[in-house]
């Protein structure tokens, strides 16, 4: 099962306790659905066993005698049709616009000097494979591997034979310098990676049904690991979870609080001192902006210490996603990234340029087949749960075990196909004594606004409600019988996660 989730369609906001607004991995096979206004997203998913995560594809199994055809040459098939988002609420994702010539790669966080992001490094061998759930993902790493030592060996051969003939010709140049006299800066992504990697874990969640792999990050001294509640869901009633840091080094873990709205969780370690352990720092998602360098650590199809490079392409993205069955809807307003995300990645810190988290990786857009027993990889629309909220959500389940969400008191309608989030038109759509009905809002009235943040569905009402904090004060804007109006009211609290 995998730790990623792929979105599709914004998951229809009910009068349950996550679409209402009154309270939104590889190895698991859930799948996320999108938000609405926004192409469907779904949260990268680790390495899979039988069962989905949070909104993660799974992956298909390869355990097969024969090698896998190879590839016919020619020229290139056409590209796949995007495959459509999962039914997630009750508007599909617009299509997606088409783009123009690239804009030109920013500059490497370590100045002109620093190495170009994404540039192959040369003469670099390819990791042995690594055994996990994922047993199609070892098999082509396998093939890859064998046919690349059979061209280097040609070539070699061939080079060997020409250079017997005429030694002297040799035109072979060796630097002076050795590898330990590479100097990299401080912000280059060599030394932010290897700065963070050690405070990076590959989760493995067991449970009775279905298992996945994730990753998580060192939240505190205490052994508290931040992730996504999708990636240790597997494990959470009475299953087995384990983290794995860079040097190969296992614990167990227990779960502290999850938080199925936020798509947040935190495990704690057993058995590591606190001279073991080194936080990672965490930035402001707040002051993150549109073109910002970003770096993603993960364990994409149980590839442990995956690092890859990328920009914010968007900020502020509404995203819904699902454990794949349905029964879990998150909600966030995602840091939206180009950063290679696939499943796997679940869980695992979205950095910025110093270094410092700026988000959680947690869904990724796909275009890939719905069919549970494929996994659908990066296309280079990644989603990350903002930090700032993030680190909220951690404090108040390492306090309580249990997740706090900020409200306005109303239900709203998942059938309006309209702009904006409609309110239902039932008797308990408005909660009486809440911040709605304080404020005078009534069912069937339709919020366009929420502060500064323009309402165009359900779940975009949901994620910007929940990027507050419950006593905050809000303004919305809202129609009703044509007559736009604006009112002021103060957020409430529900405690927990709905069982609903």
């Amino acid at each position: 099962m995998s730790t990623e989730n792929e979105v599709g369609p914004a998951p229809a906001a009910s009068e349950s306790p996550a679409p209402s607004v009154t309270d939104a991995a590889e190895p698991q096979t859930a799948q996320l659905p999108a938000v609405p206004p926004t192409p469907p997203i779904a949260p990268p998913a680790p390495p899979v066993a039988p069962a989905v995560p949070s909104s993660a594809p799974v992956p298909a199994a390869v355990a097969t005698a024969e090698p896998p055809t190879p590839p016919a040459y020619g020229p290139p098939a056409a590209p796949a049709a995007p495959a459509a988002p999962a039914a997630f609420g009750a508007e599909a994702p617009p299509a997606q616009p088409a783009y123009g010539a690239p804009a030109p790669l920013p500059a490497s966080p370590g100045g002109p000097e620093g190495p170009v992001w994404g540039a192959p490094v040369p003469g670099a061998p390819a990791p042995a494979p690594k055994k996990s759930g994922n047993g199609g993902l070892v098999a082509a790493v396998l093939v890859a591997a064998l046919l690349a030592g059979g061209v280097g060996g040609g070539v070699g051969y061939w080079a060997a034979d020409r250079n017997s003939d005429n030694a002297s010709s040799s035109t072979t140049v060796t630097t002076s310098g050795s590898s330990k006299d590479l100097s990299r800066a401080s912000t280059s992504v060599a030394a932010i990676a290897k700065k963070a990697l050690p405070s990076v874990v590959t989760i493995e969640a067991t449970g009775s049904s279905e298992s996945g792999t994730g990753t998580g990050f060192v939240f505190d001294k205490q052994g508290h690991i931040l992730t996504n509640n999708h990636v240790v869901a597997p494990a959470a009633d009475g299953g087995k979870l384990t983290a794995t840091f860079s040097d190969g080094k296992k614990y167990t873990a227990e779960v502290v609080g999850r938080a199925s709205g936020y798509d947040v969780a935190v495990i704690k370690l057993k058995g590591i001192s606190a001279d073991k352990l080194t936080p990672l720092a965490l930035g402001d998602s707040d002051a993150t902006a549109v073109g910002d360098a970003t770096i993603a650590i993960g364990a994409p199809f149980g590839l442990s210490g995956t690092v890859t490079t990328g920009i914010v392409s968007a900020m502020h993205r509404p995203v819904a996603s699902s454990d794949g069955t349905g029964s879990s809807a998150s909600y966030m307003s995602a840091i939206q990234t180009d950063a290679s995300i696939n499943p796997g990645n679940s869980g695992g810190p979205l950095l910025n340029g110093q270094g410092a988290v700026i988000g959680i990786d947690s869904a990724i857009q796909s275009t890939g087949s719905s069919d549970s027993t494929t996994q659908s990889g990066s296309i280079g629309l990644g989603f990350a749960i903002p930090i700032n909220q993030a680190k909220r959500v951690a404090q108040d389940l390492i306090k309580t075990g249990q997740p706090v969400y900020p409200v306005i008191g109303v239900s709203v309608d998942s059938s309006y196909t309209g702009e904006g989030a409609k309110i239902s038109t039932g008797t308990d759509a408005i909660t009486s004594g809440g911040p709605a009905a304080a404020a005078g809002l009534q069912a069937g009235d339709i919020i366009t606004k929420f502060d500064d943040a323009v309402i165009d569905s359900s779940p975009t009402l949901i994620a910007e409600i929940w990027q507050h904090e419950p006593g905050e004060k809000v303004t919305l804007t809202y129609t009703r019988s044509g007559q736009s109006h604006t009112v002021s009211l103060t957020l409430g609290e529900r405690k927990g996660d709905s069982t609903s």
